[in-house]
């Protein structure tokens, strides 16, 4: 009897990676059970773009690459035709391009907004030995107080 439950339970899956499971009814994730429906998956913004991308860039268990792996999966299978707003949905949610070293080699946008400096600050007595003498409107130095 548990193995007729287990073919009819694969059966039921048509696409699963580590993170995410395809059925009929939909997408899941299978670790925190987040469901996205079949009906739902081609849901778009107002501003054209795909919703799901960018709903699911907000989540801190999302790993980028399982979930666009099994989201375009889910779309071929059925017959949802991806577009150019999909790869911008996916390019604004997580990222414009791959990187090693960051959240599963993807450019989070705000990184690419803000960028993260890969220069060390030096300390503020570096700073101020290094400074440059200010001058006056004729061009003769002012004296500078060595603690500002």
């Amino acid at each position: 009897m548990t193995d007729l439950c287990m073919d009819a339970c694969d059966e039921a899956v048509l696409f699963a990676n580590a993170d995410w499971q395809l059925s009929a009814e939909g997408l899941e994730h299978r670790a925190t059970g987040y469901f996205i429906e079949r009906a739902a998956l081609s849901a778009r913004r107002g501003d054209g773009l795909w919703a799901w991308p960018l709903q699911l860039a907000e989540k801190s268990w999302c790993t980028p690459r399982l979930f666009r792996e099994a989201f375009l999966v889910a779309l071929d299978r059925f017959g949802l035709a991806a577009d150019a707003a999909l790869a911008r949905s996916f390019a604004i949610g997580f990222g414009m391009r791959p990187a090693q070293g960051s959240r599963d080699g993807f450019v989070v946008l705000a990184d690419l907004i803000r960028p993260k400096s890969t220069a060390r600050k030096r300390p503020a007595e570096a700073k101020v030995a290094q400074r440059q003498p200010v001058r006056d409107r004729v061009g003769e130095p002012v004296a500078v107080c060595a603690s500002a």
